[in-house]
């Protein structure tokens, strides 16, 4: 009989299940891709019956069902705060409460009205805490036999940052930071005050720090202003928040307005504005304070856990640039980040939590590879499949026998110019496109980051794009010296490719120093030499390695443009119909669904109403 885990995370963003069976992940996905509802934080009924399905489990025969936090923990925490500001806060906690009393007291009983829709059985429910999932997310699924773990992000219960040790099975927390002085709440208070919005533009403000002028008076007038005002920065890396200047503890919004425009000077930038200098080096500044925060609880984590190896997880993790600074400071000889490492991941690390701590379960290691499989565990769809997408919508397409003249043949295609939807096996994990769900260009053209942003993607166009590039050949294009699968580590890219920018380049408006050229792969070139690198593994996917592969006996670059396969506020497409609607609506020129490509000009106009619903019979 297999012994089989179901993870969830649900309730606040991003909510998802994950299935362990026998130790091993066998499923994870995110409820927002079958919802089509970005970020969505409903119970992951829809993930949990993909999961489910996939590793062949009904729910009666599962060992247990893991939450990825502890309700009560949470409730004690709103408690007390409201209690230590009080009066303040009074219209906040009028708001809240009635959601706790109603539902979240009750969680137990929630959750199993919601797990009856699965399936009979009485399966125990476990609740590990919040950051304790985090880091068994971070630790069990790593190639590191023993590693410090750091888990950052807004808050948990009381967490808001743990470092952590990982030894075989075992995880103990050593040091915690506790609500309401959270490096996650702080910057996510600067992607409000940017005109982002919170929980998911943070990855936005991240994009647009470079833009910043790092020799200006103001960049270094504000970055002082925020430690001195804002944050006292501890040499271990503990910060204490000047609750004075924030709201997110007691109050309806992030920051208080007025106090933050007295200190800066400026006020909040309305959401979907003009972006003028002062942002760019507001952003500039909060995050080179975030990587010196980061810096140092990575040093003080080497010191506390005498470990060669890092670990990281929760939100803050997704920020690639402070990633790339903590490998090059060389603390450790080795780090790995959990590539659903925001709240998603949760899921995974509630079930390795049950699995290992609860059932004291040894791990099974996979050598020198992790055991997130590429993040490639999502659905996967068949010819058949695709074809029955086809048909309903009268779509033409030329279906390939062998994958090698396909290949062969997208490539000549990104080399031409054209925009290609790529559509191929199990959907990722997390919130990267890694090959499966991704739209490709080609990254030597100078006009296809202006296209994929304005034309494709329908976002902001300042904001970067990623390359994906055959593992062998990283050292050929970037400084970095090993992989990178998950898009989770920046670097610059090396120094015979770039191209020196003219003088009076930073007086520049924003959009004209963008498409200055900087180097000779131009559309993945970040405005300060960087890169958000995929480093392509021909074993983890071996369509993805063919097809770039091909691009490099075609063009002499084993490195091509890869964005997520989704329009700006859409979740990335999950099924064949989310692809082919995507593919309509945009001006992508063509589509490989499988073993299938579709050239956008001998398609039939797209219906205005269709079920893409019908894949999952979703409620």
């Amino acid at each position: 009989m297999k012994n089989a885990i179901l993870g969830i995370s649900a309730y606040y963003h991003d909510s998802a299940a994950a299935i362990l069976i026998d130790g091993q992940i066998a499923a994870a996905a995110q409820e927002e891709r079958f919802t089509r509802k970005k970020h969505d934080s409903a119970f992951p009924i829809h993930a949990c019956r993909y999961v489910l399905q996939e590793a062949g489990i009904d729910y009666k025969d599962l060992a247990a069902v893991s939450f990825y936090d502890k309700p009560f923990l949470k409730f004690e925490r709103l408690l007390e705060t409201y209690h230590a500001f009080a009066p303040g806060g009074f219209r906040s906690f009028l708001s809240a409460m009635p959601v706790w009393i109603k539902e979240k007291l009750f969680m137990r009983q929630l959750l199993g009205e919601h797990l009856a829709k699965l399936g009979d059985g009485k399966v125990p429910i476990y609740y590990p805490e919040h950051h304790l999932s985090h880091a068994a997310s971070a630790f069990y699924p790593s190639p590191f036999t023993e590693a410090a773990i750091v888990t950052v992000d807004g808050v948990g219960e009381w967490a808001t940052t743990t470092i952590g040790h990982g030894r075989g099975k075992e995880i103990s927390i050593v040091k915690e930071l506790q609500f309401p002085h959270s490096l996650g709440l702080l910057y996510s208070a600067f992607t409000y005050y940017t005109g982002f919005a919170v929980n998911s533009g943070e990855y936005k403000l991240m994009g647009l720090a470079p833009y910043g002028n790092p020799d200006s008076q103001r960049t270094a007038d504000f970055k002082k202003k925020i430690t001195k005002e804002l944050v006292d920065i501890r040499k271990d890396g503990s910060i204490l928040l000047n609750m004075d200047y924030f709201e997110y503890a007691t109050g309806l919004k992030m920051v208080k307005e007025e106090k933050w425009e007295q200190l800066f000077g400026t006020p909040r930038r309305k959401p979907e504005s003009e972006i003028s200098q002062v942002y760019m080096d507001m952003a500039l500044a909060i995050q080179q304070v975030t990587e010196e925060i980061v810096l140092r609880l990575a040093c003080t984590a080497r010191q506390l856990t005498g470990s060669k190896h890092l670990v990281l997880a929760g939100g803050v993790a997704l920020n690639c640039v402070a990633n790339g600074k903590i490998l090059r400071a060389g603390f450790f000889d080795d780090l790995w980040i959990q590539p659903a490492a925001g709240d998603a991941g949760g899921a995974v690390g509630a079930a390795y939590a049950v699995w290992h701590i609860h059932d004291g379960n040894e791990r099974q290691m996979n050598g020198h590879s992790d055991a997130m499989q590429g993040a490639y565990l999502g659905p996967e769809f068949s010819d058949p499949e695709v074809r029955r997408t086809l048909r309903k919508y009268g779509a033409t397409a030329h279906h390939y026998e062998g994958f090698q003249s396909l290949a062969s043949d997208v490539a000549g295609k990104l080399a031409d110019g054209s925009v290609v939807g790529w559509f191929q096996g199990r959907m990722e994990f997390g919130p990267r496109a890694l090959g499966n769900r991704s739209i490709l260009g080609d990254a030597r053209n100078p006009e296809m980051q202006k296209k994929l942003n304005l034309k494709i993607k329908y976002r902001e166009g300042f904001r970067p794009f990623a390359p994906s590039v055959l593992e062998e050949d990283i050292a050929e294009y970037f400084e970095l010296d090993r992989e990178s699968p998950y898009m989770l580590l920046v670097a610059p890219i090396r120094e015979d490719k770039k191209i020196p920018l003219p003088e009076n380049y930073q007086e520049k408006p924003l959009y004209e120093r963008l498409y200055f050229l900087r180097s000779d792969l131009p559309a993945i070139t970040h405005i300060d030499y960087s890169a958000r690198i995929q480093s392509v593994s021909r074993e983890t996917n071996p369509r993805y390695w063919e097809l770039i592969d091909e691009f490099k006996k075609l063009t002499g670059y084993g490195v091509i443009v890869n964005t997520s396969f989704n329009v700006r506020g859409e979740p990335i497409v999950c099924t064949p119909e989310d692809a082919y609607r995507c593919f309509m609506r945009t001006e992508m020129d063509f589509l490989v669904l499988g073993n299938y490509i579709l050239d956008k000009k001998d398609q039939p106009a797209l219906p205005e109403k269709g079920d893409w619903r019908s894949e999952f019979k979703l409620d």
